[in-house]
């Protein structure tokens, strides 16, 4: 790895394949380092390889549409975000960035920030916990979340690697921590405006399996990776506009919520990639989730579906959490619908469509 490669550039084109959860990715390269995302040449992959074309049709376009630092292979070398176009151009189905950036620019005098908090779970290759007992179960929950010592926190060295390469990448990684259930961790992503939380999020969950790689583990998104009485998995979104962070702006706060209660249906059939069935496992009512069934609000209330965070509710201006979406959401999805409710003011299960002729 720390050959010298003259004046050479290694490219590693990143994609979300048919599952809407995955990434794949494949490199090439280039002669001379691109300075910007324009300069980085479009490219092709074989969608039959991927489920996201017929082998009798299989070229696949891979659009660059965010570059960052390779924290692999270092500089000048890069990783860069693409969206995937079928042969006629038009964005493949699992590719929600190309509307949701349309949706942003509709919205971007509301300056919409958002910051996700993403929680995975780390397995053995065969499919069992991290650090479990390989037979039996670990003490129940209570010593684990921010802990630490060898029997509380398992696999310290994994995180600290990705926040590292986080930070190297250009990621805006905003923290981590151990979570309440034995090898489960989270990391934070934001503050974003619009489409880079997609964009961000998305890169810090390729470098994250690209190290796990590294240390012979896999990380599971699954939103209920252990049945029983352990927690489930979820990616909060918080989020607010330029009026909820003025003063006053709990008022704004407010209003947007009663928005997203009156469409609690349609947000959790986008805020997992199978229509609400895996949050249906971990939005339970129980183990620090809210009931899929019902939606409410409250300051400081981690069970609840919109947490308003204590010092929100004391200053009257912020943010707030909409703790519903599951670990392997897709964050394009769960950003767009959140400003097409609170923004754009859609009601119902449909979503508006503001390019029609």
């Amino acid at each position: 790895m720390k050959l010298p490669q003259g004046d050479m550039v290694q490219v590693t084109y990143i994609w979300i394949d048919s599952t809407g959860e995955n990434v794949r990715c494949k490199t090439r390269t280039l002669d001379y380092e691109p300075k910007c995302i324009e300069e980085v040449p479009e490219w092709n992959f074989a969608g039959s390889g991927t489920q996201q074309a017929e082998i009798s049709n299989s070229d696949m376009y891979l659009v660059p549409v965010k570059m960052f630092r390779d924290p692999f292979c270092l500089d000048p070398n890069k990783l860069v975000m693409c969206e995937v176009l079928k042969d006629n151009r038009k964005p493949a189905e699992t590719n929600l960035r190309h509307v949701c950036k349309r949706i942003m620019d509709i919205v971007s005098d509301h300056i919409p920030w958002f910051g996700m908090e993403q929680e995975y779970t780390l397995l053995g290759i065969n499919g069992h916990p991290y650090g479990w007992p390989e037979n039996g179960f670990p003490e129940q929950e209570g010593p684990y979340y921010c802990g630490v010592g060898a029997d509380k926190a398992y696999g310290r060295d994994i995180v600290e690697s990705h926040y590292k390469a986080c930070l190297y990448a250009g990621v805006k990684i905003y923290g981590t921590n151990a979570e309440a259930v034995p090898s489960q961790w989270e990391f934070q992503v934001g503050p974003c405006e619009g489409i880079d939380m997609g964009d961000h999020l998305w890169m810090a969950r390729f470098i994250l399996h690209r190290v796990c790689e590294d240390f012979g583990v896999v990380a599971t998104l699954d939103p209920k990776p252990m049945t029983g009485n352990w927690n489930g998995a979820g990616c909060h979104a918080n989020y607010s506009t330029a009026d909820m962070r003025k003063e006053g702006g709990l008022k704004h706060i407010e209003d947007a919520i009663e928005k997203l209660g009156k469409r609690h249906d349609y947000h959790i059939c986008v805020y997992d990639p199978h229509g609400g069935k895996d949050n249906c496992r971990r939005l339970t009512g129980q183990l620090a989730s809210s009931s899929i069934h019902e939606f409410f609000a409250g300051v400081a209330n981690r069970g609840a579906s919109i947490r308003i965070p204590r010092q929100v509710g004391q200053e009257g201006f912020g943010y707030f959490e909409d703790r519903r979406p599951a670990a392997n959401c897709d964050p394009y999805a769960v950003t767009e619908a959140i400003v097409r409710t609170t923004i754009l003011n859609e009601t119902g299960s449909e979503k508006r469509d503001y390019w029609k002729n």
